[in-house]
C-alpha cells in the first residue's frame, strides 16, 4: 500500500490536474477533488483500468494508481466505469455547481462525482442522485453515507419525477431529453448531458433555462453506455450530421414551436436549432 505521505501527494497533483482541466479558477473544486477518496466508491482493489476500449489490471490494491485520468471498472462484464475524471472536471468547470444549489444526478454509478458535486453546493445545497441499477444504487447509498446533503434514488430518472433544479447533470447517453428534465429545470437552471443523435456522434451538450427558452451549447466530445429510456431513435423523424451537430443553438419542447428551417435534429417532444434565443 502507498505510504501516507506519497498518497497525499499524488492526491494534490491528481487535484491539480483537474482544477486545470476545468478551465475554472474555483478553488473549491480543486480542494473537492483533493478531498473525496476515489478508493472509496470503486470495488476492492486490484483495479481494472481502461486503455483504448481494454481493461489492465493494476499491480496490486494501491489506490495511488486511481489518482489519474483513467476510467476505472465498476462492473467490467457490463462495460460500467467510475467516468474520465479530466471529463468530470471539465463538466464541473462549464456549469459551476455553486453553494445552496440543487443538483439532480443522473447515472451516479457508485457515487463518486456525485460526492465531489455535493461539496460544491455546500453548505446549504443538496444533491439527488439516481441510479438505474440496483446494486450501483445500492453500493452509492453506502458509499454516500458521510456526505449528509447527498441523497440516493434508484430507478429510472426518464420516469421519475425531478424536483425544480439548478443543475441536472446526467452521465449516460441520451438520444433526446425528456420533457421532465426541461420543466424541473429553475430559471438560469442548467442541463449538462451526453448527446448520442447518432451511433457516429457523442457530443457534450449543455443546456440553459432563460424567460424565453432553452439555449444550446455544444461543448466537448463524450461516450457514455446509453442512458435507458432516452436512448431511442424510433421518435426521432430528423438526424442530424457532425456538422448540425456542432451548430446547435438552442432546444425547443414542440408544444411551444413547432420545428422551422433551423431544426437540425427533431424528436417526438422536442426539436434541437441552429438559432439563437432572441430578446
Amino acid at each position: 500500500m502507498s505510504r501516507v505521505g506519497d498518497l497525499s501527494k499524488a492526491k494534490r497533483f491528481y487535484a491539480e490536474l483537474m482544477a486545470t482541466a476545468s478551465r475554472s479558477d474555483d478553488p473549491r473544486l480543486r480542494q473537492a477533488f483533493e478531498t473525496v477518496p476515489r478508493e472509496a466508491f470503486v470495488p476492492p482493489g486490484p483495479w481494472k483500468i481502461m486503455v483504448d476500449h481494454y481493461y489492465v489490471e493494476t499491480p496490486d490494491p494501491d489506490p495511488i494508481y486511481l489518482y489519474q485520468n483513467a476510467l476505472v471498472a465498476l462492473d467490467s462484464a457490463k462495460g460500467i466505469n467510475n467516468g474520465e475524471p479530466y471529463l468530470h472536471a471539465a463538466w464541473m468547470g462549464a456549469v459551476a455547481p455553486q453553494p445552496g444549489e440543487l443538483i439532480c444526478h443522473i447515472g451516479a454509478g457508485t457515487g463518486y462525482y456525485t460526492a465531489i458535486l455535493s461539496l460544491l453546493v455546500q453548505p446549504d445545497g443538496r444533491v439527488i442522485a439516481f441510479e438505474i441499477e440496483k446494486e450501483l444504487a445500492r453500493q452509492a447509498k453506502r458509499n454516500l453515507a458521510p456526505y449528509k446533503n447527498a441523497s440516493v434514488t434508484a430507478g429510472d430518472a426518464t420516469k421519475l419525477p425531478l424536483p425544480a433544479s439548478d443543475l441536472i447533470y446526467v452521465n449516460a447517453g441520451v438520444t433526446c431529453p425528456p420533457l421532465s428534465w426541461l420543466h424541473a429545470l429553475r430559471l438560469d437552471g442548467r442541463l449538462i448531458f451526453p448527446w448520442r443523435p447518432s451511433e457516429a456522434i457523442g457530443l457534450t451538450m449543455l443546456i440553459r433555462r432563460f424567460s424565453n427558452g432553452y439555449s444550446a451549447r455544444p461543448l466537448m466530445p463524450s461516450w457514455f453506455i446509453p442512458c435507458i429510456g432516452a436512448s431511442s431513435m424510433r421518435d426521432c423523424s430528423k438526424v442530424p450530421d457532425r456538422r448540425e451537430a456542432h451548430i446547435v443553438a438552442s432546444i425547443w419542447p414542440r408544444t411551444e414551436r413547432e420545428p422551422d428551417e433551423t431544426a437540425v435534429a427533431i424528436y417526438r417532444d422536442l426539436w434541437f436549432s441552429s438559432a439563437t434565443l432572441s430578446g
